[in-house]
């Protein structure tokens, strides 16, 4: 369960993260509103702040939610971007998940 519940909350943090910086994207390079910063600040701090959920050392956290934002970002440009991800970009993804799992899930002493 504490698996399951670690990944989901890597899952919504990168969510939170792409979302607060592909807002500013938008107003930069589409043209979009400036109104766009608000909510792109609110979801930049919800980011901040889930990070701060986890129990565990803050740099392993940092470390294995990379792995975890390479994922999400990968599925990003597929369902946003509407592009599809090569079979390269998916290992990757891959690879960056298992990295995760390492880094999060290894045994301590």
């Amino acid at each position: 369960m504490l698996i399951l519940k670690t990944v989901a909350l890597f899952f919504v943090t990168a969510l939170a993260e792409i979302i607060g910086c592909y807002l500013p994207y938008l107003w930069l390079r589409e043209g979009k509103s400036a109104w766009l910063l608000v909510p792109a600040a609110l979801s930049l701090m919800l980011f901040a702040w889930l990070l701060t959920l986890h129990p565990t050392a803050a740099g392993r956290v940092y470390a294995a939610y990379g792995g975890v934002y390479v994922f999400v970002a990968i599925f990003w440009l597929w369902s946003v971007d509407g592009i599809r991800p090569s079979g390269w970009d998916l290992l990757g993804a891959s690879v960056a998940m298992v990295g995760m799992g390492i880094i999060m899930f290894a045994p301590r002493s």
